[in-house]
């Protein structure tokens, strides 16, 4: 199955946070979406693995993924190795993506700027003809996606770019909260996180409303480029 936007995260969650709704709106333009976390959370201060897992699996219903796959490295001990490099070249070639979505440049979480470093070296070195990798027993081609965009997450960065979200915040909050765990919910015993108040969640959407803002629409989601990217005439920029 070739999936057109695929999006990769360091923890469930950390797509649906800051991409969600990108994915939501290409979902219904006709494009085939996918999310591949790299770690299943396990670190994380609320809930466990075999939750994230669940809820990992209800946000994937939500935004109607094509697949959703966990490479089950260690939370926060991942690092850049040549192990964890092939497991990524392997699945980008399985794919065969036109456009990767991955972690920010840099942020308040470690795994983030790993992670994103992780993902953009494995997309380039799926390209290469002599990096052997297979599947089923059979030999994969070698495939370099056209371009990784890095969404923006806790941090506050300067985006290079913001897609109109405006059609599908509501998927994108619905995601988020398929997240029990890890959110905001009245009365449970779990303990304070910096993302489980209810002001987090409400700043989530209003950082959206903020984006959509400078480009005149209601919602948006921000990301940062590797390289410059092109336009056939400026009638194609809002």
């Amino acid at each position: 199955m070739k999936i057109d936007i695929l999006a990769f995260g360091a923890h469930p969650d950390d797509v649906e946070l800051s991409a969600s709704g990108t994915m939501a709106k290409h979902q219904k333009l006709g494009y085939t979406t996918g999310i591949i976390d790299l770690t299943r959370g396990e670190l994380g201060t609320r809930g466990s693995a075999e939750i994230r897992d669940r809820e990992a699996k209800n946000a994937a219903e939500i935004l109607k993924l094509s697949i959703r796959e966990n490479l089950e490295m260690a939370d926060g001990f991942f690092e850049i190795t040549q192990e964890n490099l092939l497991k990524i070249v392997q699945k980008i070639r399985q794919y065969q993506p036109d456009i990767v979505l991955c972690n920010a440049f840099q942020d308040r979480h470690p795994d983030h700027g790993r992670g994103s470093e992780l993902v953009s070296r494995a997309c380039f070195l799926s390209g290469l003809l002599k990096i052997e990798t297979q599947i089923d027993q059979k030999n994969q081609k070698p495939w370099r996606p056209k371009a990784v965009y890095h969404y923006i997450q806790y941090q506050d960065r300067k985006p290079d770019f913001v897609v109109d979200i405006s059609d599908s915040i509501q998927e994108k909050m619905q995601s988020i909260m398929a997240y029990e765990s890890q959110f905001y919910q009245a009365g449970t015993d779990e303990p304070d996180t910096p993302i489980s108040s209810k002001q987090f969640l409400n700043s989530v959407e209003a950082r959206t409303e903020n984006w959509g803002k400078d480009i005149g629409v209601k919602n948006a989601e921000a990301f940062e480029i590797e390289r410059f990217i092109g336009v056939s005439n400026l009638f194609d920029l809002n």
